[in-house]
């Protein structure tokens, strides 16, 4: 059973604005913080937007008024709205999310979906 599934990636112009789609499991989604990672040759893995599990939405500097991250809870669901894309935000993006349970947290991760950015 897959829990956790991105789509939506592709090759774009830059300025352009798609969006990602995460469609997780009803057991994962209702007890998870979820975030959106990227993923570069020349970088670590980071963070670019989130829901912590307070409900505390976060953004990477670099994306911070330009992508927005929402959920659709009961598609179990969240997105990536990704505003005035740059060639830098070309990556491979993730899908996270943390279950939390009693006394353990376990994360899940998408296969990623590719995003290329050209100028």
């Amino acid at each position: 059973q897959v829990q956790v599934a991105e789509s939506g990636g592709g090759s774009v112009q830059a300025g352009e604005s798609p969006r990602l789609s995460c469609k997780l499991s009803k057991e994962v989604f209702n007890r998870s913080a979820m975030f959106w990672y990227r993923q570069t040759p020349a970088k670590e893995r980071e963070r670019v937007a989130g829901f912590a599990a307070d409900g505390r939405v976060s953004y990477l500097d670099s994306v911070r008024g330009r992508f927005t991250i929402s959920r659709d809870d009961p598609q179990g669901a969240i997105y990536l709205q990704m505003n005035r894309l740059k060639p830098d935000d070309s990556g491979v993006y993730f899908c996270n999310a943390v279950a939390i349970y009693d006394n353990y947290q376990r994360p899940f991760w998408g296969l990623g979906t590719q995003v290329n950015v050209s100028s």
